[in-house]
């Protein structure tokens, strides 16, 4: 941030159940959300969000096989791999949450959301287990959702492995070199029509004439709870398929 490289820390508040950090350089405050400081010298900032994509092990595994993962011998004695939050998601309310609510959708259905300029889009995994592919223009930015059935909620079962299939989903730019590619499920996979080429959920060709080749990603909220981002983003266009 203007030069200087912040690290963060957990400052045990929350804003609207959203997690607040806090910089040990100059103590500001930030929401998770949107990454701006709120509170300190640094109020106003905006850090740069980068592509975030939550996935399950083995679709990590398959695409990038020689991929870094954070080892759980850390020196601490922390619980890893289980849950605090058994049943969060099967509640009818967001639990220990105080503000607005937005009843286009259900507090707890998980959404894939995007920021464009001035707009946001929701698209509802309730939708995306009928239409797995969902292309979109936001503000002249065209899109592609993929979303694919195999990784677990982390907050369902008290062992996280054994949560309950949610499945992800991911967000790209469906042009390639110019061209713009259309997208749609052809079974348990992606394909594109211009080449029955195969993807996977993190924008890469597996196999057919474009092998090799990824998307960009955009930016987005890969398994956002509906409650947790309309109170942000109370103007969100909800996709409904």
């Amino acid at each position: 941030m203007d030069g200087q490289v912040l690290d963060f820390g957990v400052s045990g508040f929350l804003r609207f159940s959203n997690l607040i950090m806090y910089d040990r350089q100059t103590e500001s405050w930030w929401q998770e959300f949107g990454g701006e400081a709120v509170v300190g010298d640094m109020t106003g900032k905006v850090l740069e969000l980068l592509p975030l994509s939550i996935v399950s092990w083995k679709e990590f595994k398959d695409a990038f096989p020689t991929g870094k993962v954070l080892s759980k011998n850390t020196g601490y004695d922390r619980p890893y791999g289980l849950s605090p939050y058994e049943g969060y998601d099967s509640f009818g309310s967001a639990p220990l949450y105080q503000g607005p609510s937005d009843d286009r959708l259900p507090a707890l259905e998980r959404v894939v959301a995007v920021i464009i300029g001035e707009e946001s889009l929701a698209v509802p995994f309730s939708v995306l287990e009928k239409e797995p592919v969902v292309h979109y223009s936001l503000t002249g930015q065209d899109l592609v959702v993929f979303y694919k059935k195999g990784t677990a909620s982390a907050l369902d079962n008290f062992v996280l492995a054994e949560g309950r299939d949610v499945g992800a989903a991911t967000v790209f730019d469906p042009n390639l070199e110019g061209q713009k590619l259309r997208f749609r499920a052809d079974g348990d996979e992606i394909v594109d029509e211009q080449t029955g080429s195969t993807w996977n959920l993190l924008g890469q060709a597996t196999s057919g004439p474009l092998k090799g080749k990824e998307l960009t990603p955009i930016p987005h909220r890969g398994s956002q709870l509906w409650f947790s981002w309309v109170v942000f983003k109370p103007d969100t266009i909800i996709y409904k398929g």
